[in-house]
């Protein structure tokens, strides 16, 4: 919603909207002469994630998602790609972005109780979180179940708590593969000293990774 939000004020202001993080396949679909999605859209990712649930035969499949445009735009073309290898989709576990732990953990539960085994998580990592908690709590982070993870958790990880990073140990991700550059070094020192300088009680560390993928992209406009 916020995406298509934007790009209807570019629309109204007639002024160039270009977008370095919105990433749903459903956003190449709008009208408009304003807004271009510079990004790869999610679908790039589901090719990966098909070819992985045909390598081990897995045959029903359940994506847990965020109720959102992020969350959404994936879908169609994820079952369409799972329906390509026979794997079928019995359920989908849709998860509001504002949720809290309690209303996550019922819906885990929930997929407990349905014995489903396999699952494709495309969400941030604030939710993801909390999911992975409860799930590592009940015991569906053990042997006999199968988490999949998209690049919206899997280009995070690093960021995340280690307690967090040891409740997904064994999960399998999708995660952007961005060549390490002479380029892409000197820019992120660039952009560290910078940040350090105009931000002195925050650690740099703690902000997303994606503000240098997308520094790098203006600079390569300039």
């Amino acid at each position: 919603m916020q995406a298509s939000f934007v790009v209807s004020l570019g629309d109204q202001a007639h002024v160039p909207i270009l977008s370095f993080s919105a990433t749903s396949p459903s956003l190449s679909s709008l009208r408009s002469s304003y807004f271009f999605q510079i990004t790869q859209t999610d679908s790039y990712q589901v090719k990966v994630i098909r070819d992985l649930v045909k390598y081990f035969g897995w045959r029903q499949v359940v994506p847990i998602y965020v109720h959102d445009t992020y969350g959404e735009g994936i879908i169609r073309s994820l079952i369409d790609a799972l329906q390509e290898v026979d794997a079928h989709v019995p359920y989908r576990s849709v998860i509001s972005p504002s949720a809290t732990d309690d209303q996550i953990g019922e819906q885990i539960d929930m997929l407990m109780r349905m014995q489903k085994r396999v699952f494709i998580v495309h969400m941030m990592p604030n939710l993801s979180s909390s999911l992975f908690s409860k799930a590592k709590e009940i015991g569906m982070m053990s042997e006999g179940y199968v988490w999949i993870i998209t690049n919206g958790v899997g280009n995070r990880l690093w960021s995340m708590r280690p307690i967090l990073q040891n409740a997904m140990q064994g999960v399998l991700g999708v995660e952007t593969d961005v060549p390490k550059t002479v380029e892409l070094n000197k820019f992120k020192m660039r952009w560290r000293r910078q940040f350090q300088q105009d931000n002195p009680t925050m650690n740099v560390l703690d902000v997303d990774c994606e503000l240098l993928h997308f520094g790098l992209m203006m600079q390569h406009l300039h």
